[in-house]
């Protein structure tokens, strides 16, 4: 299907240490992507420079072949696909579930701008469509705030599919969540690679298992393994570093 993103010799460093050492990866479209490794590994960091919060140091970001992440601010990363769901979910509590759908589908990044203007019928059914794959069209109606923390999580991923996005970049999507809320979750993930590319953050190791395409493990801001799940399972050096302390579900 080809590359989607293309990461080349990344180097990040804050104040002399360095977060990330050289990583070299590729992602192809349509994967679930996992990144994994103990906490200061690099993984966040690496998600921060692909969506333009860090400037690396070295290296270079390509996206979709041709367009290189590193020449375009944060904001201006949706206009050619690419959008990121924080740990903590980030919907407009105030509003109801079909009232943050609007503010995304417009792309504006003003509130009032965007429920003043009237959204298309395309952009209804597109809403529509969404709204149904992530099982919330029941909720149209009921406010962000009222909904539990796995649906919040739900709509916010909705809020960037209506976008039309190439690639989402998601961390740590089911923290905090119980079995069945993180099954759904994975079975979304699985819905959602039909249509754009994922990349995921996680420290589930029952999660990752159950739904990677591919894991890319960290270590010290480098890229310590990459392969399939019984692959980077059977690493010696990951099991050392990573799977063997809590049983591979450390934080």
């Amino acid at each position: 299907m080809g590359t989607i993103l293309e990461i080349n010799n990344l180097i990040i460093s804050f104040d002399g240490f360095r977060a990330l050492n050289g990583v070299t990866t590729k992602v192809e479209k349509g994967e679930i992507r996992f990144f994994i490794g103990p906490n200061g590994a690099g993984k966040t960091t690496l998600l921060d420079a692909i969506c333009g919060r860090i400037r690396p140091q070295q290296g270079s970001i390509i996206f979709d072949g041709d367009k290189n992440i590193m020449h375009y601010p944060e904001h201006k990363l949706v206009n050619i696909g690419i959008g990121r769901k924080f740990q903590v979910p980030s919907v407009f509590t105030s509003l109801s579930v079909y009232e943050n759908m609007e503010v995304s589908v417009v792309n504006d990044r003003s509130i009032m701008a965007s429920l003043f203007q009237p959204i298309t019928k395309a952009q209804k059914e597109k809403i529509d469509d969404i709204l149904d794959l992530v099982d919330l069209k029941d909720y149209c109606d009921k406010k962000a705030a009222d909904l539990s923390h796995g649906q919040k999580q739900w709509l916010e991923i909705a809020m960037l599919l209506v976008q039309d996005l190439q690639l989402i970049l998601l961390d740590e999507p089911v923290a905090g969540m119980g079995r069945k809320e993180t099954i759904k979750t994975g079975e979304l993930l699985k819905s959602i690679a039909h249509h754009c590319t994922v990349i995921v953050v996680e420290h589930d190791m029952e999660f990752v298992r159950d739904y990677a395409s591919k894991v890319t493990v960290m270590h010290e801001g480098r890229i310590l393994d990459e392969g399939s799940v019984s692959q980077v399972q059977n690493n010696p050096k990951v099991i050392d570093v990573y799977l063997g302390r809590g049983g591979g579900n450390c934080a």
